[in-house]
């Protein structure tokens, strides 16, 4: 049998194993990732049995991720270094690429090929839902922090993901529950938000997350749904090369778009290469059985980057010096 390539829908399970429904879904033409959360987790050992079982779910590829920026946003805690909020870095730049490392090392080794992270968002005191998940109010030092954070998750072997282009550190508003409106001008944007995800591209960043944002100076849809913002300011002007995926489609951000099948065809019409559908088992199942099955060689080169590239198993990890010293360096500065 041949195997199947990597799908354009990312879904997500309701629990510590797989049922019958979810091992259908997993194996479905369509998917191509899995997307774990705090409820899948228990332990080390459990989600590493649970990661195998969804691979064995599956003829073919698939990535697994899972949101671990630290702060607010860690999904797997206990058995885990706790990673204080990107903000903290502020006052101790010199540790972002040990994050970096720390964080993609342990997710590597348990078989999480990626996080996503590095939040690229410039907070500008007004969002609760970004705040501290930002590195700075200063674009370039939120550039150089993040660039750093981004470095050590490359040296651990894990491909990093910037969000949410092309900025929601300015809208007040969560975009989980409504739908934010950002009303400044692209020149504005151009000048602060779009700063790291400009200077990332540059380095190599292998892919990026559009905001469930309206900014309608620059286009009447949600970056996330829009060709101008995708299209030709992401991929033409900026010369994005990596993988665009959107944000969950279940989210209220998304909802003025219509029904679930309606968001994804737009979404990756717009040019997103993969659609998350979280928490809505039933959207999930809508989207994937209303995508016509199709072949991409150029989406399937992209999402190969992501697949992570772990140099060590987790009892190597947890024996070796670097970990111990920067797992320490880490959990003081949580705690500090």
């Amino acid at each position: 049998m041949t195997q199947q390539t990597f799908g354009p829908v990312m879904i997500d399970i309701e629990g510590f194993s797989l049922s019958a429904v979810e091992k259908q879904n997993i194996n479905h033409p369509n998917t191509g990732a899995v997307i774990l959360f705090s409820r899948n987790y228990s332990s080390p050992e459990q989600i590493e049995k649970l990661i195998i079982e969804i691979r064995q779910a599956r003829n073919g590829h698939i990535l697994i991720a899972v949101d671990q920026e630290g702060g607010r946003v860690q999904r797997f805690q206990h058995g885990f270094t706790r990673l204080p909020a990107a903000a903290t870095f502020t006052d101790s730049p010199e540790l972002a690429e040990s994050a970096g490392w720390l964080m993609a090392s342990e997710l590597l080794t348990i078989g999480v090929d990626f996080s996503f992270a590095p939040v690229l968002d410039i907070d500008c005191g007004i969002s609760e839902i970004i705040g501290n998940r930002s590195f700075s109010q200063d674009a370039l030092l939120a550039t150089q922090l993040a660039s750093r954070f981004t470095k050590g998750m490359n040296n651990a072997g894990m491909a990093a993901t910037g969000k949410h282009f092309p900025g929601h550190g300015a809208v007040a508003l969560d975009s989980h529950l409504t739908l934010p409106v950002d009303n400044r001008a692209l020149e504005s944007i151009q000048e602060k938000d779009i700063y790291p995800f400009k200077q990332l591209i540059a380095e190599g960043l292998e892919s990026i997350m559009p905001a469930h944002v309206v900014y309608p100076k620059v286009d009447e849809l949600p970056a996330g749904f829009s060709k101008k913002w995708i299209q030709q300011i992401l991929r033409s002007e900026l010369n994005f090369q990596g993988v665009v995926f959107s944000d969950d489609l279940s989210m209220e951000g998304a909802a003025s778009i219509g029904s679930f099948s309606q968001r994804a065809e737009l979404a990756l019409s717009a040019g997103c290469d993969m659609v998350l559908v979280c928490n809505n088992p039933t959207a999930a199942e809508e989207v994937l059985s209303s995508i016509p099955v199709t072949e991409n060689e150029q989406r399937e080169q992209r999402l190969s980057r992501m697949i992570g590239k772990p140099h060590l198993t987790r009892t190597q990890l947890m024996q070796s010096q670097k970990w111990q010293v920067i797992s320490k360096q880490i959990s003081d500065l949580c705690y500090a």
